[in-house]
């Protein structure tokens, strides 16, 4: 009997094997402490072949920050249906982000902490993420805010502060969620829903809240 050949896995699979072990050893170790041997053994290949298909550490971990930003503004994206009402919207939108940062919480862990401490050029590719997210985001408040108001021609500057504070408080959440037993995806979207949409809510409907005007003080003319 001549010797069984063993199927050859396609570049592309094996690919995703090494990223899905590197994001693995990166979201628990961190970047400066990760190895590219234990990166090698986790995905079951030789630290050769993982040079060999993706140059060296910082391109490995570039290719991971990539694969995972695009992967959460997917999740995002395809979270919301826009046939339903603003406040829908935005609750699935959240819950999507949530459920997508809990169930991969090594990849938020690279994105968010990772990726954001060691410089450029990591920094800069989840910049671009974030700005991506908040552009959605922005246009979904808009949607609502012109709608609420009938006027179609609402600036964008009106809506945008509130999308980046948004997404903002939404990152900070997610890394309290997935470092605190129980909490749960659904829970951390009520959480930021109560936090943000009394405010959000009362902006739609034509009330938002203003700072009181200064009185003159002891000194002043």
């Amino acid at each position: 009997m001549g010797a069984v050949k063993t199927k050859r896995m396609p570049r592309a699979v094996r690919e995703q094997q090494m990223l899905d072990a590197a994001v693995r050893i990166f979201g628990q170790r961190g970047y400066m402490a990760a190895s590219m041997d234990e990166i090698a053994e986790l995905a079951g290949v030789s630290k050769p072949l993982v040079y060999l298909y993706l140059n060296s550490k910082e391109d490995l971990f570039t290719a991971c920050i990539r694969r995972e930003a695009a992967a959460l503004v997917e999740a995002v994206r395809a979270g919301v249906r826009r046939d339903l009402p603003a406040d829908r919207q935005l609750w699935e939108g959240l819950g999507a982000f949530f459920t997508h940062t809990g169930e991969n919480p090594d990849a938020w862990s690279v994105l968010h902490l990772q990726a954001r401490t060691h410089g450029e050029p990591f920094a800069a590719e989840v910049t671009a993420m974030r700005e991506e997210i908040v552009a959605f985001v922005t246009q979904l408040i808009l949607a609502a805010a012109r709608e609420a108001h009938r006027d179609p021609d609402l600036p964008e500057r009106e809506v945008a502060g509130l999308a980046e504070a948004l997404v903002g408080a939404a990152e900070s959440l997610a890394a309290w969620a997935n470092v605190t037993p129980g909490v749960s995806a659904r829970q951390a979207a009520a959480t930021l829903m109560n936090f943000a949409w009394a405010g959000l809510g009362d902006l739609m409907a034509g009330r938002p809240w203003a700072p009181p005007e200064e009185q003159p003080g002891p000194h002043t003319g």
